[in-house]
């Protein structure tokens, strides 16, 4: 599965921020949160922008720090 999951599990634990929060903030429905947490799916691009707009509306910079580990990640994949 794709780093998206693995950035927004680690957001939402450093700044405290459950999955149904995220989900009401983004107008769907917690499994979608919970699928892409666990990394049982992949958000589709679209989604992560969607996320990091949500993000955004409850803390700013989680938000930042959503993309930077989800950029860093596809930079590490470029430079292999």
């Amino acid at each position: 599965m794709g780093k998206a999951g693995k950035a927004l599990k680690q957001v939402l634990e450093t700044y405290n921020i459950s999955q149904n929060r995220l989900a009401v903030t983004m107008g769907v429905g917690r499994s979608n949160i919970h699928r892409w947490v666990n990394e049982s799916r992949d958000p589709v691009a679209e989604a992560v922008l969607d996320i990091r707009k949500a993000l955004w509306q409850i803390n700013p910079d989680a938000a930042g720090d959503f993309i930077r580990l989800y950029l860093d990640d596809l930079e590490e994949k470029l430079e292999e």
